[in-house]
């Protein structure tokens, strides 16, 4: 399979925050700032997985670092950080713009982990990711190491998991893993 260059998938995406978008203060909720940060995460999954549907997996590292208010503008950069044999992470900057006076603000950054499907809804490699600066190199290790405190977890949790059931007399209940 070929690779693909991070740039090839880069996302910008943008989003107005409306009055319907925010609490009684005029902040943006931030469930409203997730569901964009998924959906560019998304996009730019999918535009590395070409020819694939991509779900996502799981959330890493949610920071909300500002608020966002009405009527500022939302930008939402996202960028594949590293492709494994069965998944992909993507990280997301959200950023907010004030258009009246230009100020921009680092609002939220997320790491979310896709799993590109093929057509019978199954689990499907992507392509090798082709990275091309530092900085993707500094962001592909990174998320080697969250890749590894992830499996590591779920690791402790399975063990957990079954010691339980063990105690019980039972088996233990296992969730499908897509890593």
């Amino acid at each position: 399979m070929e690779g693909r260059k991070v740039s090839d998938s880069e996302t910008v995406a943008t989003h107005r925050a409306l009055p319907s978008d925010a609490n009684p203060a005029g902040n943006v909720h931030g469930g409203v700032i997730l569901k964009h940060i998924d959906l560019a995460g998304a996009v730019c999954a999918m535009r590395h997985a070409r020819g694939h549907t991509v779900v996502t997996a799981s959330i890493d590292r949610m920071e909300f670092k500002a608020p966002a208010h009405v009527g500022e503008l939302l930008i939402l950069r996202a960028s594949v950080n590293m492709v494994s044999s069965r998944s992909m992470e993507v990280g997301v900057r959200v950023e907010s713009e004030d258009l009246l006076t230009g100020d921009v603000r680092h609002v939220a950054s997320a790491y979310l982990t896709f799993v590109a499907m093929d057509e019978n809804r199954k689990p499907t490699p992507a392509p090798p990711l082709i990275l091309e600066s530092q900085t993707h190199q500094r962001r592909n290790e990174e998320a080697k190491r969250r890749r590894e405190l992830r499996q590591e977890e779920r690791r402790r949790e399975k063990l957990a998991q079954e010691s339980m059931a063990h105690a019980a007399g039972g088996e233990p209940v296992r969730a499908k893993e897509f890593y």
